[in-house]
């Protein structure tokens, strides 16, 4: 049994529950016979500052043609898109406000395995006079999930169910903060919950407001880890590192001379296995950027210093 009162889970479930929100979405899409129809979707989301900046994720609002937002107390308002971020699944909404109720932002560092976990969400607006609650504990950290949208780095792991509708709200702790944004998007959740830390997500929310987009850098290419047995197998140099599979052109990459069939061995002198550690390199740098990266070909070594680019949407 949970170590807390169901007094204390109530309170603070009513605490957060009003900066909850439905999001309610329509797609224009073909038919088999290439006729425009409409695609209407629906997820949650969480407002984040009393004039009315709404967070939630990506794949709820992304390529719509209108979005309405329908608050706890059943208002509803006309959502305006302000950015999203396919790789991390977030995105934000903008509705016009003031004084909304906008939930408090925990420190999603400060997580700790085993300590209680709420996931809210509102898939129905007010129909069902309240948002849909599951409860259950942090399972794990810092999670790496490879998806078909790329790797999702960092997530939280919990198993308080994250259904579609819950997708897009806070995942919070027994204070109320807000320290995740449920995702249901991300794959491998049979009976678990993935979260993006509010600690990236926010970061994320910067860049969007600034930019509409996040700026990321960029090497240009594409690669797949290999190991002993793949050496092996492929009478590679190594059996640790990346065999470059594709360089996109005028990338730092191309522009370097580096090419399919190279071994990226080492980025920064630290040494890499795979593209996520690769990737999880990249992500502490930004744009103009200097990175060195440890390359073999054939029985040649040699470091490759180049500029990082921004990452082409």
């Amino acid at each position: 049994m949970l170590p807390i009162c169901e007094g204390e889970l109530i309170e603070t479930i009513e605490k957060v529950s009003p900066s909850v929100v439905n999001i309610n979405t329509v797609r224009l899409v073909h038919d088999y016979y290439m006729n425009v129809v409409p695609l209407r979707g629906m997820g949650s989301g969480v407002i984040i500052e009393p004039n009315g900046l709404i967070l939630t994720n990506n794949h709820i609002v992304e390529q719509s043609e209108s979005i309405e937002v329908t608050m706890f107390d059943g208002r509803k308002f006309p959502g305006k898109l302000i950015g999203t971020d396919r790789l991390t699944d977030i995105a934000v909404v903008k509705i016009e406000g003031d004084g909304l109720p906008a939930a408090t932002l925990g420190d999603s560092d400060n997580v700790r395995v085993g300590q209680m976990a709420i996931a809210i969400g509102n898939p129905f607006g007010f129909f069902l006079q309240g948002p849909t609650i599951t409860v259950g504990v942090i399972s794990a950290l810092k999670r790496t999930i490879q998806a078909e949208q790329g790797v999702y780095e960092n997530l939280i792991q919990t198993d308080a169910h994250i259904n579609p509708g819950n997708s897009g709200g806070p995942l919070v702790n027994i204070r109320g903060e807000v320290i995740g944004i449920n995702s249901a998007n991300i794959p491998f959740a049979q009976g678990i919950g993935f979260s993006i830390p509010i600690s990236s997500a926010s970061h994320i929310v910067d860049e969007l407001i600034q930019h509409g987009k996040v700026i990321r850098p960029w090497l240009g290419i594409l690669g797949v880890g290999i190991n002993e047995q793949i050496a092996q197998y492929y009478q590679l140099p190594a059996d640790k590192g990346i065999l470059v599979t594709r360089v996109f052109e005028s990338s730092p990459a191309f522009k370097a001379g580096i090419a399919p069939g190279d071994l990226i061995v080492a980025a920064d002198h630290k040494d890499i296995k795979d593209m996520s550690e690769l990737t999880h390199e990249l992500r502490e740098k930004k744009v103009g950027d200097s990175m060195s990266i440890k390359v073999r070909r054939g029985p040649q070594v040699g470091d490759i210093d180049m500029k990082l680019a921004e990452s082409p949407s």
